[in-house]
């Protein structure tokens, strides 16, 4: 049994997004730690395929996939967040950006790991059909300011404001 660690009220943990997914990724914490490894293997059980080699070995072409990209990325979060609990401070606040909201979610206790990960498949399905039904493509744009990101907008046909990341970073599609 492990002792939990007392809530740090200065620590928050963050779980990334779609996008930050590689090759290899989890895979020092997986080397030493055996809840990082059993959080891909439940991973690979609950989905029904091999997530684990995927996240370790690729093909990058594979793990970039829509589909497969978003449980990947949720379990390596998983993995690290169980890992790191036993040595970082419990986190006062937990938070993801877009897809990253999910791996908050779970280590918040607030979503059960085996639904977050049927539930990002699922999410990188219709994002994989949508995209195939509506060809088009994003990109972000770093560094303007969000006016002259709208401008520049407004005078491209089809092209948009797609989010607002943070000021400075605009994502358009």
């Amino acid at each position: 049994m492990r002792v939990a660690q007392p809530v740090d009220p200065a620590a928050a943990w963050l779980c990334p997004g779609q996008g930050s997914q590689y090759v290899g990724m989890a895979s020092d914490w997986c080397a030493t730690s055996a809840e990082a490894r059993l959080a891909l293997v439940e991973a690979s059980d609950v989905l029904g395929f091999d997530l684990e080699h995927l996240i370790a070995a690729g093909p990058p072409e594979e793990l970039a996939d829509t589909y497969n990209q978003q449980p990947a990325v949720l379990a390596a979060s998983v993995a690290i967040l169980r890992a790191a609990s036993s040595v970082l401070p419990q986190p006062a606040v937990v938070a993801g950006h877009s897809l990253g909201e999910y791996g908050a979610l779970v280590a918040a206790g607030s979503l059960e790991y085996a639904d977050a990960l049927r539930l990002v498949r699922e999410r990188g399905r219709l994002m994989k059909l949508a995209g195939e039904r509506r060809p088009g493509g994003m990109a972000a744009v770093i560094g303007l300011a969000d006016e002259v990101v709208e401008e520049v907008c407004a005078e491209l046909e089809g092209v948009q404001i797609a989010n607002y990341n943070s000021p400075g970073q605009v994502v358009i599609s």
